[in-house]
């Protein structure tokens, strides 16, 4: 444990002590050079032997010498004493530390015994802002201690009314947070329930003469608070996700009771309050964390290509299934079906100042809708934009000018709506355009190539001179015009011959070719973007930004080609290849659709391309609102239907709109034949075919308004309905044909939504891997398997010191009787009361927290999971004091087709001292297509059944360190062979073939043969090194990755001599002490890699993480983190990444200076394994010292970024 903690003394100056849970302490002074830059002297000691730290913190003492408290222990004597009285008498001491800032020295100022056992502190704002001293923290009381002639101030914690937790249980405090202004101070204080209490303190002058809480609201445990300056409470919790709340009201007003250390109460006595909701906090954000991966799979369950990882993860009530999906999380904005078929979308603004977007532009087929972004989006004619054809681009020129590029011109707008147009000549038409804010350039017919750019005066010129291109135009892009510059220099122009060229815009050399790259297959698009680099000054003093230039290239064949074009020569180089989808790449500055929508951009020093978690794309643009400042406007393939009822149950006050659109080809009089007669700029349907009950419901037959555009409204206003009897449960009841007359109108009529914008999207969370999916669960999560006919997920949920459902309302039914025994006559009625509100109260667990049972409680649960829509099929609570510690999923080869799921149950188990009554293997027959679990029989066992697999139409169950096969049987499972050589605690096992690979606790891995001939389970093989196993996996016949608790990772091999033909020892017994070989197996396995992640792995997998990727090694860790070991596929991409990270572990070593090669070989010398993570920061050093790294591996530094890109998405994303 390291405790640090910063106390601002003088101007830049601070003092740090650092304290280990044990003996040493250090003190630091931190102080600014001249430059500014950060010093920190030589270390000050202030050891002490034979002493235990719980906590430290700096005491506020206004321009003093800086002090330090210290809750210690000293366990001198209680280690010299073996009958364990002095254990058993050691108080805790709160201990006063001193820098002598004249001596340069820590003195050992006070030390003062506590009464109760404290576990942390609190800092007192001291000086001129309070009474300085600190608040101890201890079970069920918090006090007040300071220096001098101060008493003590003791005042118990607050507990819940009709708790259900067990009574015998104390109350701490767990973490804190401290407001502090010129005028006042307080406390903010949870409890290890997560109730929060405001503490303050009343003083005397300089005296503190009481202490006060009050309940102040309930949030999810944390390890820690902070109260920020702009009135939010950031809650980190201690797992699952961490929460931002705004502090709405300060609690002073309201009628919550205030406990003092002044009232009076006999000791033992305490304080008791009633928990509620939210009412002084208003929560904000949510931040997600996986914190802990209690388990891990990784399937595409979903059938979407590319596997999903479900993650079981947190603790107790805030427990949740998580699903993640690679991709980033989109918000919808906004979300409507369109008309017709859109192709395309733009979004401009009025001016180049304005900071939102002023219209919509969507182009059809032969039309273009412009809409105004205001409160409401709706169309206008009045833009200056031609409606009549379709838009090939658009986009603000200038500082207020529009264009509009169509096939037969170049429509400019001027602010004062004069148009200029500009016509192509004879018959030919515009292909391809690309516009940038002073520059348009448009392909003709033919490959003929013409320039525009817009002169000082606003007015767009043609460039005098044409460009004929040797084949057709495909695709064009033109960079954003640089700040400071009249244009953009560079044009890139797809061809169809399969190339790509740079086309010169400089006025010196105008459309000529710079530069030219082949492709492997035809380009669908191109896009110059600037991204990445670094903050720059002009000479006139405004800051920006330089970046670097890149060609996106897209292609037909799904595979997006990103490189760097030259600002200076327009070269291109290092070209890099991604491939995004089965579908051609279309390119929108950050964005690239294929089958799947991409966004690219520089995020953290790091080129990311990541895709969206929505469905497939077709056109995309810019969007930026009052409502949504940063988002995307975006057109999704079209799902208007034919629909022959509307069957959407209305609520109340709701309005159905009915958007009715007629196909190109009907005419006017056929119109007229339906029913239809015009009316000034529109046309009236005179009669509608309505179902029977909904004609009778309306006053009068309605009226549908056809507008010139094609579309039809018809407005019923659902409340008239409603008081009408008109809402039934079932939709189709009621209305049963709410259609237009088929006979009039036949097939050239669509019913739709009435016309919308497009859907408005908006990215949030830049920078993350994966968007997840939660379903909570009811206890911590343990294990879980798929079933692989459905898919479906059976997950063992087990927490201690818990209660079951069951046992919950015994207990609260229980209390509720003692409450009404406990009251007088004339109290009876209200006590009933009270008791039966108490019933009825059902506060969130996952908020409120589970009530704690006690020391060797057990809950336990089995649920049927559906994956894909989180909903729970099947939930079997097991009894009390039951805990699910192993499940499988399998066939047996007696019954025939059936699944079976078996559960390894533990009973009455107490972790310390351990002990257990027994185990239980509890059998359920899947039905229902694997929907439901029928149960069969319960198998008694003599020890915790830890871990369960299938082998050969039998299972094969660790039971303790008993090593057993069982076969199903009618009344329970029957024992069919045994091995008792397993050291101590069977936690895994693994099979392939006829071996099993088993998990010790403690004695890492051992190989086991079956001789079903002699019906024999024989130890062949085992590890060299004790390992504390947490998990496994097989990688190969020969090979197995394995996981401790002390977050190692190892992989380890049979040689290729192992003999598991064991036919000379027919009868087992030698290979029980006859082996020779460290008391173990006669034959040893060899370790391939070790590596030290940091963090305990309590899951591997080896997959494939994308499609048509390579296979990896994907593990997770209790901490909520996720990674892949990869392997390397040639000796070249061996040697340089072991040098890259050579080099970096000299050129770019931890901020801390620890070593990074002994970090890695903590427990075993790092073997076999490069540090990926350090290589990756190749990326964020500086230059100079990349080109010195790059020197040194005869690359350029964007060679050794390609190599890191390249073995990244080999693999992974």
């Amino acid at each position: 444990m390291l405790t640090v903690l910063c106390i601002p003394g003088v101007k830049y100056v601070f003092w740090l002590l650092t304290g280990a849970i044990e003996k040493q302490k250090l003190v630091y002074i931190l102080n600014r050079d001249a430059a500014a830059r950060l010093t920190i002297s030589s270390p000050l000691e202030a050891h002490k032997a034979n002493t235990l730290v719980y906590h430290v913190v700096g005491v506020d003492v206004g321009f003093e010498n800086p002090m330090f408290a210290c809750l210690e222990m000293d366990y001198e004597e209680a280690d010299n004493d073996p009958t364990g009285e002095a254990a058993a008498n050691t108080q805790q001491t709160l201990t006063f530390y001193e820098l002598d800032l004249g001596l340069n020295h820590v003195v050992r100022k006070y030390s003062e015994p506590l009464e109760e056992h404290g576990n942390f502190l609190i800092t007192v704002p001291g000086g001129s802002d309070g009474p300085s001293g600190v608040l101890i923290c201890s079970e069920n009381y918090i006090t007040y201690k300071n220096f001098g002639d101060q008493p003590d101030i003791r005042c118990p914690i607050p507990r819940r009314r009709n708790d259900l937790d067990d009574p015998e249980r104390g109350m701490i405090f767990v973490c804190s947070a401290t407001h502090k202004t010129k005028s006042m101070f307080f406390f903010l204080a949870q409890t290890e329930q997560g109730d929060i209490f405001k503490i303050t303190l009343e003083t005397d002058e300089d005296m503190v003469t009481e202490i006060r809480l009050k309940y102040f609201d309930t949030v999810p445990v944390a390890s820690a608070m902070c109260v920020l300056k702009t009135g939010f409470l950031f809650v980190a919790s201690e797992f699952g996700n961490h929460y931002l709340y705004q502090i709405a009201h300060l609690g002073d007003d309201d009628e919550e009771p205030e406990f003092s250390s002044a009232m009076p109460l006999e000791e033992g006595d305490t304080f008791f309050f009633q928990p509620r909701p939210l009412k002084n906090l208003v929560l904000v954000d949510e931040q997600d964390s996986l914190s802990p991966i209690m388990t891990c799979q990784i399937a595409d369950l979903a059938n979407e290509d590319t596997p999903q990882l479900y993650v079981a993860c947190g603790r107790g009530p805030r427990s949740s299934l998580r699903v993640l999906r690679h991709g980033l999380e989109v918000s919808e904005m906004a979300v409507s079906e369109l008309p017709g078929n859109p192709n395309a979308v733009w979004t401009v603004r009025r001016h180049i100042e304005d900071e939102y977007d002023a219209y919509i532009i969507v182009s059809f087929v032969n039309a273009t809708l412009v809409l105004s972004i205001g409160e409401t989006v709706e169309e206008v004619t009045d833009s200056g934009f031609l409606g009549t054809t379709p838009t090939l681009s658009c986009s603000l020129l200038g500082e207020d000018a529009l264009v509009q590029v169509y096939p037969d011109g170049i429509r400019h707008i001027r602010a004062d709506k004069r148009v200029n147009e500009w016509k192509t000549p004879g018959k030919k038409i515009i292909v391809k355009c690309a516009v940038n804010q002073r520059q348009v350039v448009i392909a003709l017919t033919g490959g003929e190539l013409v320039y525009f750019e817009m002169d000082p005066s606003g007015q767009l010129n043609e460039y005098t001179e044409r460009k004929e291109m040797s084949a057709d135009v495909v695709c064009m892009s033109l960079a954003n015009v640089p700040q400071g510059e009249q244009r953009s220099r560079f044009l890139a122009v797809g061809l169809i011959d399969n190339t790509v060229r740079i086309i010169s815009l400089d006025p010196s050399d105008c459309l000529q070719p710079l530069s030219m790259q082949a492709l492997p297959a035809q380009p669908e698009a191109l896009c110059i973007v600037e991204m990445g680099g670094a903050e720059r000054q002009d000479e006139l003093g405004e800051r920006g930004s330089i970046g670097f230039l890149y060609l996106n290239i897209g292609l037909q064949n799904g595979v997006l080609l990103r490189t760097v074009l030259d600002p200076v020569t327009g070269d291109l180089s290092d070209t890099r290849t991604r491939y995004l989808g089965s579908r051609p790449v279309k390119l929108f500055r950050v964005l690239a659709m294929s089958s799947r929508s991409w966004l690219s951009y520089s995020y953290q020093s790091r080129f990311h391309l990541t895709p969206l978690s929505y469905e497939t794309l077709e056109y995309a643009s810019g969007f930026a609102s009052e409502q949504c400042p940063e988002g995307i406007v975006a057109i999704s393939t079209n799902t208007l239907r034919n629909l022959q009822r509307v069957s959407k149950l209305m609520s109340a006050r709701e309005i159905c709109s009915v958007f009715m659109q007629f196909s190109p080809g009907t005419e006017s009089s056929q119109l007229r034949k339906s029913g239809l007669c015009k009316s000034p700029g529109a046309w009236t349907v005179g009669s509608l075919s309505l179902s029977e009950p909904l004609r009778q419901l309306l006053p009068t037959p309605p009226q549908l308004s056809v507008p010139m555009c094609g579309g039809a409204e018809l407005l019923i206003d659902s409340q008239q309905l409603s008081s009408r009897g008109a809402l039934r449960t079932e939709p189709s009841a009621v209305f049963d044909g709410l259609v237009l007359s088929e006979e009039t109108l036949g097939d050239r009529c669509s019913i739709g939504p009435i016309l919308h914008p497009p859907r408005i999207l908006a990215l949030e969370k830049l920078g993350a891997v994966f968007n997840q999916v939660a379903f909570p669960l009811q206890y911590t999560p343990r294990k879980f398997v798929i079933h692989p006919e459905s898919s479906n997920l059976i997950i063992i949920e087990t927490d201690h010191n818990a209660y079951t459902e069951a046992t919950k309302a015994q207990r609260k039914q229980q209390m509720a009787e003692e409450m009404v025994e406990a009251a007088g006559e004339d109290e009876r009625e209200l006590a009933a009361e009270m008791a039966a509100a108490f019933l009825n109260e059902n506060l969130p667990e996952s908020i409120f927290g589970a009530p704690k049972a006690g020391n060797g409680q057990w809950a336990s649960v089995i649920r049927v999971l559906n994956p894909i829509q989180g909903n729970t099929l099947d939930l079997v609570q097991l009894e009390q004091n039951e805990a699910a510690f192993s499940v499988t999923v399998c066939r047996f080869s007696n019954s025939g087709d059936d699944w079976y799921v078996l559960v390894g149950v533990a009973k009455d188990l107490i972790l310390n001292p351990r002990s257990v009554a027994g185990g239980l293997v509890y059998t359920y027959k899947l039905i229902n297509n694997g929907e439901k679990l029928e149960f069969v029989h319960k198998t008694p066992v003599e020890e915790v059944p830890a871990a369960i697999a299938p082998y050969q139409g039998r299972v094969l169950i660790g039971v303790g360190k008993l090593l057993r096969i069982y076969d199903l049987g009618k009344k329970k499972l029957l024992r069919k062979c045994e091995n008792k050589h397993v050291p101590n605690f069977i936690v895994g096992i693994q099979t392939i073939g006829h071996r099993v690979i088993v998990s010790d606790v403690q004695e890492s891995l051992f190989w086991v043969r079956y001789k079903r001939n002699e019906n024999q389970l024989i130890i062949f093989a085992d590890d060299t090194h004790p390992r504390w196993v947490t998990t496994s996996s097989l990688l190969d016949y020969e090979t197995v990755a394995g996981a401790d608790k002390f977050g190692n990772i190892c992989v380890v091999r049979l040689p290729t001599n192992t003999n598991d033909d064991v036919d000379e020892d027919p009868t087992g017994n030698k290979a029980l002490w006859d082996r020779g070989l460290l008391n173990g197996a006669s034959q040893k396995a060899e370790v391939i890699m070790n590596y030290h992640v940091g963090e305990t792995v309590l899951s591997l997998q080896k997959t494939t993480l994308i499609p048509g990727g390579s296979e990896s090694l994907v593990y997770t860790t209790l901490s909520g983190g996720i990674g892949i070991l990869v392997p390397f596929t040639s000796h070249e991409d061996h040697d340089f990444f072991q040098h890259v990270e050579m080099h970096l572990r000299s050129e770019h070593p931890p901020i801390c200076g620890r070593d990074h090669l002994s970090y890695r070989s903590y427990y075993f010398p790092v073997k076999n394994v490069i540090d990926g993570d350090l290589c990756e920061q190749f990326n964020s050093m500086e230059p100079i010292k990349q080109k010195s790294v790059a020197e040194e591996l005869d690359r350029t530094p964007p060679e050794v970024s390609k190599k890191l890109e390249d073995i990244r998405t080999r693999y992974a994303f």
